[in-house]
């Protein structure tokens, strides 16, 4: 383990809009006011990671640390102040939108510089690094006997498939449940399951009890489901919501989308009671995960060194992961 005190250089991982990744040393200013320093022990690389990368992101700005999805070691008390961390339904905080979508501390600056030049934050936390910066607001405390390279985790994919089912949808015990996609964030949507889901479609080790591939079929997808379960199901997420049981039904939209993308419906969709909602990362930290309610071992498939991280973006892209773990 390398590490570095204030002043000294940094070993992170930088991102250039449509460019590949570079590991190289940076310079990490000691915190401000409300800020607090980490020490990073395990990073996991997400889909938002490698969408920031392509220059697809309407926030994506460059140069950059990316990750988002990391564990570490820096602060041992935390009160939750604002509004909304302490609202039950979300904590989509304000206080740093503007700032964090420009890359930058709630002061206006930048924690990290590299020969000079600034490097920008990512997504108020740059996870991609031995050492980070990050706003008090930035953080959760977690058990200190949780193993970082499992909990880091939680940071997005894991809980945010999790909540869309648990705390978004509120499925209900006996309920009829479609996820679409196998990703990280599809595969952990089976806290439908916890709640009590008869029906999940998800992959079989998460606890699918059907698997459907659209390709093998000559009509669309949300036909297929209304016929296996007569009149639609009860929840679906990643939208699908014509798949769905008019009357009672919840469509969850989760996660982004790309830049200038949009979706629509006919009116007559939600006149007949369909309900659509959405959910980010954001809704899911209200959650109280134990270990023995949800699988997080279970996504991990790679365990690449932070000089490959490069490789871990490609098993991505590829579908050969679930979800690759560095450990810095």
């Amino acid at each position: 383990m390398r590490t570095r005190g204030h002043g000294e250089p940094d070993y992170q991982v930088q991102g250039c809009s449509g460019k590949p990744l570079s590991v190289g040393e940076i310079e990490v200013a000691p915190p401000k006011a409300h800020e607090v320093q980490i020490k990073i022990f395990a990073t996991a690389v997400c889909h938002t990671d490698t969408y920031t990368l392509s220059g697809a992101d309407p926030e994506g700005c460059f140069p950059v640390i990316l990750g988002h999805e990391g564990a570490g070691i820096g602060v041992t008390k935390l009160k939750a102040e604002c509004k909304f961390c302490l609202n039950p339904e979300t904590n989509l905080c304000q206080k740093m939108k503007v700032t964090q979508g420009k890359g930058l501390m709630p002061d206006g600056t930048s924690r990290f510089t590299c020969k000079g030049e600034t490097i920008l934050h990512y997504m108020g936390t740059s996870t991609f690094s031995e050492c980070t910066v990050v706003a008090d607001i930035s953080v959760a405390k977690i058990d200190s006997l949780a193993p970082l390279d499992k909990v880091c985790l939680l940071g997005c994919g894991i809980s945010t498939g999790y909540a869309a089912a648990v705390n978004t949808a509120k499925v209900e015990p006996g309920s009829v449940c479609a996820i679409f996609g196998l990703g990280g964030v599809g595969l952990a949507v089976m806290g439908g399951k916890v709640a009590g889901a008869s029906w999940n479609h998800w992959a079989n080790e998460f606890g699918a009890t059907e698997c459907i591939n659209p390709q093998d079929f000559s009509k669309p997808i949300q036909e297929v489901l209304t016929e296996m379960t007569d009149v639609g199901v009860d929840y679906s997420f990643e939208s699908a919501l014509e798949a769905c049981h008019k009357g009672w039904d919840i469509s969850i939209v989760v996660g982004v989308a790309a830049s200038g993308e949009e979706i629509a419906t006919r009116p007559f969709q939600l006149v007949t009671g369909h309900t659509w909602k959405g959910t980010k990362v954001s809704q899911s930290w209200c959650l109280n995960i134990g270990p023995k309610k949800i699988k997080v071992d279970e996504f991990v498939t790679h365990n690449p060194s932070f000089d490959e991280i490069s490789e871990a973006f490609e098993l991505m892209h590829s579908g050969k992961s679930i979800r690759s773990v560095v450990k810095i």
